[in-house]
């Protein structure tokens, strides 16, 4: 039997390049903090993806993202990156060219996550969403 978890773990990042790895770390901290043997390795990179295009696309100059994590029902993980820019623009998945250098994260979310959208935020930005089926890890006690 999995650990009482807090329902909600959030943090604020600040708008610079170095906030992606410390998204990804503070999302592997959380899930082993919790005892969820998921696709770690999916998560981490869903949020590269997110955060990356929060700093690039989404966030108003000086100001950062915020990344949440929700245990849904110890059946699922939401994962949310929100964002500062109101301007109407919804993330796609686009269907790169093999010459282009950019624009497959949101393929790759769609791909690895269960289920993922874009809600609004308020006053301003947006929420971009993923769900992932949670599973405990299964722990030995020591001898």
């Amino acid at each position: 039997m999995r650990p009482a978890m807090p329902e909600v773990m959030q943090k604020y990042f600040e708008p610079k390049l170095e906030s992606v790895s410390r998204a990804r770390e503070f999302t592997t901290a959380t899930l082993m903090a919790w005892g969820l043997d998921m696709d770690a390795d999916d998560i981490r990179l869903c949020v590269s993806e997110l955060a990356t295009n929060a700093l690039v696309h989404g966030t108003e100059p000086g100001i950062g993202f915020l990344v949440r994590l929700t245990v849904e029902d110890n059946d699922f993980v939401l994962l949310e990156v929100h964002d500062s820019r109101h301007d109407g623009h919804r993330p796609q998945v686009r269907h790169s060219k093999p010459s282009d250098a950019s624009g497959r994260g949101l393929l790759i979310v769609e791909e690895l996550a269960d289920e993922w959208g874009v809600c609004d935020r308020q006053p301003s930005g947006k929420i971009v969403w993923l769900r992932f089926k949670a599973v405990a890890a299964v722990r030995e006690a020591a001898c």
